[in-house]
């Protein structure tokens, strides 16, 4: 492990708790009647398999440059397997695309977006169907970026978004 991940991994962790709030607001849903008053059943799972969830929480002020856009780290320096490499070769069930408060006491504007969705539009359509580019950072990681505008709505990317993030 590199000081360079250690540090991005400490400060990207500080918002675990408010992406367990807000992806588990979406795995849970209200029990219908029969279940709650036979079964002690408050709650159901929305999926009851395993869910992979990727979590990605950029530094303020990338939100309102690139409001529809999410970005998925796909070259390192180091030759290593990436994030995007993982997501095609299908890995991941949902993805949490956040954007940090100006105070980065918190997040703001996110996504929760549908891989399998993703890998259906990238199968589909391929990768000229869709509005995307690369942008190398200065220590040679490269991130890949997509609009998450030009991906089609069936079956839809987005699964929830915070208000006024997802205007097509």
């Amino acid at each position: 492990m590199t000081i360079h991940y250690d540090i991005n991994r400490r400060w990207s962790d500080q918002f675990i708790p408010d992406i367990k709030r807000i992806v588990g607001s979406h795995l849970l849903e209200a029990a219908p009647d029969p279940l709650d008053m036979k079964q002690a059943t408050d709650l159901l799972m929305l999926d009851a398999r395993d869910m992979r969830i990727a979590a990605r929480v950029r530094r303020p002020g990338y939100a309102e440059r690139y409001p529809h856009q999410f970005t998925i780290r796909s070259r390192v320096p180091s030759g290593a397997e990436t994030e995007l490499s993982k997501i095609v070769n299908g890995k991941g069930d949902w993805m949490f695309y956040g954007h940090a408060s100006a105070r980065q006491d918190g997040v703001e504007k996110w996504f929760l977006l549908d891989l399998n969705a993703f890998r259906a539009a990238l199968i589909r359509q391929g990768p000229q169907g869709l509005h995307w580019g690369n942008k190398r950072n200065p220590d040679g990681t490269v991130f890949t970026w997509f609009d998450v505008r030009s991906f089609p709505s069936d079956p839809p990317l987005v699964v929830a978004c915070s208000s006024g993030v997802h205007d097509r």
